[in-house]
C-alpha cells in the first residue's frame, strides 16, 4: 500500500506533513492527560497498538483469552467493534449479525465461545458484559490502548509486520502515539516483525500458523494437506480482507498452495458486492475474519468453491504468566478494598 510505503521513511512526504503531526501529538497528549479513567470491578487487560491499522491484535486477544481460561480465569472480551453500523453497546454471540457487531468481535465470539460486548464506550461495554455474565473475573479489551477513559491494569502492545514505520505520529507517520509509549506498556508482542525497538519493555514473540480448512457451504473440515490432495490438478485462488493480505498468501504458498489469483480486498472488506462471482478458480481460500461476514451473505455462503483457512497465533507461556501474575495482584487488592 502506497501510504504504508511512504510512512516507512522520513522523506519529503513525511517532512511536509510534520507540522500537522505536531498538532496531532499535542491534542492526543492533552486528551490523555485530562482523561478520568473509570475502573471496572475486575482486572482489565488491554491488547492494543500504536501503529494505525492492523497488527494482529485480535488473534493475540484470542490466544490470550484461551490461555487465561486454561489458567483458571473466566475472561470476557470488549471491543469497539470497528465498522459496525449500530450505535451504543451490544452483546455479541456466535450468530450475531456482523453489521451490528463488527467482524473482529464476531470472530472472537465464534473462536472462543466467551462473552463479548462491543461499544465505542469500553467502560459501558464492560459493565454490560459483567451484568450479563457475572462469572467474568477478568476483561480483555481488544484494541483500546488509546482509550484512556478505561482504567487498565495490564497493557500489551502488538507490533506487526510494518514495525513502527518512520517513528512519527499521524499524519507524517503511521503512529497513534510516539515510540516512547512503548516504555510504559507492560509487554510488547512481536507479531511477524523483526523491528528493532529502543525500549527496555519486555518483548515476547508470537508465531502464526494455519490450521484446518472449513468449506463455507457445508461446514466440512479438512487439513490443508488433505484439501490440496483432494483438489490435485485444480486451480486455486486466495482472497483476504485483512491489514496485510500478502502474509496470508505467503503462508498458503509455504503450505504448497499455488494460487493463480490473489485478491487483496482491503481491511474490513464489507462484501456488499461479491468479489468471487466472476473469479475463475476451482477453490478459493479466504480468512476466518472474512468468513464471519461471508457466512451471512447467501450468495457467497452457498458457493462450494470457498474454503476458510483456520488461523491462530501462539503466544509465549512467559507472556501468559506475566499477565496472570499482574492480574492476580490487582484482583487481590480489589478483594481487600484497595484501589
Amino acid at each position: 500500500m502506497l501510504l504504508h510505503r511512504q510512512w516507512a521513511k522520513k522523506g519529503l512526504f513525511a517532512l511536509l506533513l510534520s507540522p500537522f503531526s505536531f498538532v496531532f501529538l499535542c491534542v492526543s497528549r492533552y486528551r490523555a492527560m485530562h482523561a478520568q479513567p473509570e475502573r471496572l470491578p475486575v482486572p482489565v487487560v488491554v491488547v492494543g497498538n500504536i501503529y494505525v491499522g492492523g497488527t494482529g491484535k485480535t488473534p493475540v486477544t484470542i490466544a490470550l483469552a484461551r490461555g487465561l481460561r486454561k489458567m483458571g480465569w473466566h475472561p470476557g472480551v470488549i471491543s469497539r467493534g470497528y465498522g459496525r453500523k449500530a450505535d451504543g453497546v451490544k452483546l455479541v454471540g456466535p450468530n450475531t449479525d456482523s453489521s451490528s457487531s463488527g467482524d473482529e468481535p464476531l470472530l472472537i465470539a465464534r473462536k472462543t465461545g466467551l462473552p463479548v460486548a462491543v461499544g465505542r464506550d469500553r467502560v459501558e461495554a464492560g459493565r454490560l458484559l459483567l451484568k450479563s455474565s457475572p462469572e467474568i473475573d477478568i476483561i480483555i479489551s481488544d484494541d483500546g490502548l488509546q482509550h484512556y477513559a478505561l482504567r487498565r491494569d495490564v497493557e500489551l502492545c502488538v507490533i506487526g509486520a510494518h514495525g513502527i514505520g518512520n517513528g512519527w505520529v499521524l499524519p507524517a507517520g503511521p503512529l497513534r502515539e510516539p515510540p516512547s509509549r512503548l516504555d510504559s506498556v507492560d509487554a510488547i508482542v512481536l507479531n511477524a516483525t523483526s523491528a528493532i525497538l529502543e525500549t527496555r519493555t519486555p518483548r515476547f514473540a508470537a508465531s502464526s500458523t494455519l490450521g484446518r480448512c472449513t468449506q463455507l457451504s457445508t461446514g466440512k473440515e479438512l487439513t490443508l494437506e488433505a484439501l490440496r490432495g483432494q483438489l490435485e490438478g485444480k486451480t486455486f485462488a486466495a482472497a483476504a480482507g485483512i491489514a496485510v493480505p500478502t502474509r496470508f498468501f505467503a503462508m498458503l504458498r509455504a503450505r504448497g498452495f499455488i494460487c493463480e489469483k490473489t485478491l487483496e480486498l482491503g481491511d474490513h472488506f464489507s462484501f456488499e458486492s461479491n468479489p468471487f462471482k466472476d473469479l475463475d478458480a476451482d477453490c478459493i481460500l479466504i480468512t476466518e475474519k472474512d468468513a464471519v461476514k461471508c457466512r451471512q451473505i447467501r450468495e457467497i455462503a452457498s458457493d462450494p468453491r470457498i474454503w476458510v483457512a483456520g488461523y491462530d497465533i501462539v503466544i509465549e507461556d512467559y507472556l501468559l504468566e506475566l499477565v496472570d501474575q499482574k492480574a492476580r495482584r490487582v484482583k487481590s487488592r480489589m478483594e481487600k478494598g484497595k484501589p
